[in-house]
């Protein structure tokens, strides 16, 4: 969801905000109130460096990147990016990742420097997909453009060099709302095997309807307004009513067995907190493994605004750990 706070419009109690975290907060309140438009949808979905200064960031890291077409839903031409270590020879794991944005915001080439610390480290393939946004492209194609994608990958596994037996799913916000809606059309269709999910901050529920929900409501990053504005754009006036489907809001979903374990986190100060408990419960309850977080204080997307905040540096290393005993050791930088 977009980065920008509100100011705040209820008396609600809420979670205090860690007091680290603070300051950004203030910063941003001060440059005034944001109510996000279909008209500021063209700027926010732009990549906010060029692509040659984030293939020199890369290459300065060991890592190179290319892009290949793919086809979405009922077979449009989307976009994939490959990005791997320079030199890698050999079959690696995958890692296909959905970008945030609130489904209708971001750009799959933003924020690859979220992946360091955590994952970069590792010998893996790094797949980004550029899925269609709402409102332009509503429901189901963003879902569907997801899964498209991750079938070719599994489909040309050989060519990519990596092991179709060890393709993991990662996403943050709404792109972890994908992953977990991906993973779900996945299993329903007998569709490529994940060998887990990664969902942060995700963005599961389209009915408005929890304590989060209201506590963050003009405050903070990534609110109830823009929430709604999210789920509008991506369901119309099917936004909350029985006519929604499952892969687009995973909540939804009644039976959560057969699906691969997940590594799942949120804040304690964040709209999408209790909606992404109840997920971690009901996998839980479903038999999944599961590995939950919840980290006090900490707004939607702080690891990345505040990546120097002692609980920013605890999450990283918390999904890096993870990571770890997933993958294996972090292979030698070059």
């Amino acid at each position: 969801m977009p980065e920008t706070p509100t100011t705040a419009t209820t008396t609600v109690a809420r979670p205090p905000f860690d007091p680290e975290l603070v300051p950004f907060l203030t910063a941003l309140e001060a440059r005034g109130p944001f109510t996000l438009t279909p008209e500021a949808l063209p700027h926010m979905r732009r990549l906010e460096q060029t692509e040659e200064s984030l293939d020199a960031w890369l290459h300065a890291r060991g890592w190179e990147r290319r892009t290949v077409s793919v086809p979405g839903h009922l077979g449009a031409p989307i976009d994939l990016a490959v990005v791997r270590r320079t030199g890698q020879t050999g079959t690696v794991p995958a890692v296909y990742t959905v970008h945030g944005g609130g489904m209708v915001m971001g750009h799959h080439l933003g924020n690859l420097d979220a992946y360091e610390g955590w994952l970069l480290d590792h010998d893996v393939v790094l797949l980004s997909i550029d899925y269609r946004l709402a409102p332009e492209h509503p429901d189901p194609t963003p879902v569907e453009d997801c899964y498209a994608g991750l079938v070719w990958v599994a489909e040309h596994a050989a060519e990519l060099g990596i092991d179709p037996d060890r393709i993991v799913v990662a996403g943050q916000s709404a792109g972890a709302g994908l992953v977990a809606g991906t993973a779900l059309l996945a299993r329903d269709r007998s569709g490529p095997a994940i060998l887990a999910q990664v969902l942060v901050s995700p963005m599961l529920d389209d009915r408005d309807d929890t304590v989060s929900t209201r506590q963050i409501d003009g405050v903070g990053v990534a609110d109830r307004g823009m929430t709604r504005f999210g789920w509008d754009a991506l369901l119309g006036t099917r936004r909350g009513t029985d006519d929604v489907s499952v892969y687009a809001a995973p909540a939804r979903a009644t039976d959560l067995s057969g699906l691969p374990p997940a590594y799942v986190d949120c804040g304690t100060a964040e709209v999408f907190r209790d909606e992404t408990v109840v997920y971690a419960s009901r996998l839980w309850a479903a038999g999944v493994d599961a590995e939950l977080h919840v980290w006090p204080g900490a707004f939607h997307g702080f690891t990345s605004m505040v990546p120097d905040a002692v609980v920013s540096r605890r999450a990283v290393g918390a999904l890096a750990d993870w990571t770890t005993r997933l993958l294996g050791p972090a292979a030698p930088r070059p």
